[in-house]
Parts: structure tokens; C-alpha cells; sequence
């Protein structure tokens, strides 16, 4: 299997690919939440490359079966290479936080609000970082796994 973008991103990207692998055509690296933006403006810059397309970003919630609890995971496209690519990064429940790539991809303004309106992982930068499926006053993330599944939320008024 090829693992020709897995080559050029280790090349660029050193010490910071923590893990790789390549699965039935997919390939993913696992790097350093702190260069999530520069491997996504690789990506999209490197005319080899040309991943034009964010095609989704959302979260993973390993409560007690990984060291670190979230994982945000980007998946790219090249329309002109016809390829795809996943970035994984670890993000520590303490500081659950890492650079928004809106400014790279128009789309990830979208995902990455329902990424922090359902498992309160913040993007830095992100130009309007709110709750964009539940209502300002909802308490709590729904898709961390110890969310209590019957907690009681606060009424909203009126809405006029």
C-alpha cells in the first residue's frame, strides 16, 4: 500500500508525527496538537499534495481507554489528486484547546463549533466559537461519555 502523503508529512513534520498508519488506501498520521494548523496548511499548499477539501473534522471520546482522552480527527481531499488523508491530534481533557484552521478551511467553522458545542473542546482563533445545535444556556458537552444521560437541563423563555 502506498504511504507516499504518510512519507511527506514525517519528512516535513519530524518528531512531531507521533503514529501512523495506512489502512485499505486511507492514510492517517497522528501529530502534536500544536501543529495541527501548519500540517493542514501543508496539505493545502504543497502542490503535490493539494488537499483542497476539509472534508469533515469531529471528536473521539476515549474516557479510560486512552492516556489522553480526545482526539480530533480532520479528513482531507485532493479534488485534483483525487486522494484522501486523516490527521488525528490528542487533546488532553486539561487543556482542551488547539488552533482553529478556519482561516485554512471556510468548512471548519461549521465543525469546529459542533465539535465544541458537543464535547467542549476549544479552537483558538475560531472567528465565532458558540453553540451552533443546542441552545447558549444548555450546561454541558452530550457526546462526552460521562455526561449523565439523565441530567435535567434549564428551560429557555420565550424566544421573541
Amino acid at each position: 500500500m502506498s504511504t507516499e502523503i504518510i512519507d511527506k508529512i514525517k519528512a516535513r513534520f519530524g518528531d512531531k508525527v507521533k503514529d501512523s498508519h495506512s489502512f485499505r488506501g486511507d492514510q492517517t498520521v497522528v501529530v502534536d496538537k500544536d501543529c495541527v494548523y501548519e500540517v493542514a496548511q501543508y496539505l493545502r499548499d504543497e502542490p503535490s499534495l493539494d488537499m483542497n477539501f476539509l472534508m469533515d473534522l469531529t471528536a473521539v471520546d476515549y474516557l479510560d481507554k486512552k492516556k489522553v482522552r480526545f482526539e480530533v480527527v480532520y479528513h482531507f481531499f485532493s479534488l485534483k489528486h483525487n486522494h484522501r488523508f486523516r490527521v488525528k491530534a490528542p487533546v488532553d481533557e486539561e487543556e482542551c484547546i488547539l488552533d482553529s484552521v478556519v482561516p485554512l478551511y471556510q468548512s471548519a467553522n461549521w465543525y469546529e463549533r459542533e465539535v465544541w458545542d458537543m464535547y467542549g473542546i476549544k479552537f483558538k482563533g475560531h472567528p465565532n466559537l458558540k453553540r451552533i445545535l443546542l441552545y447558549e444556556g444548555f450546561k454541558g458537552h452530550p457526546l462526552r461519555k460521562d455526561y449523565p444521560i439523565n441530567k435535567r437541563q434549564p428551560l429557555i423563555g420565550p424566544l421573541n
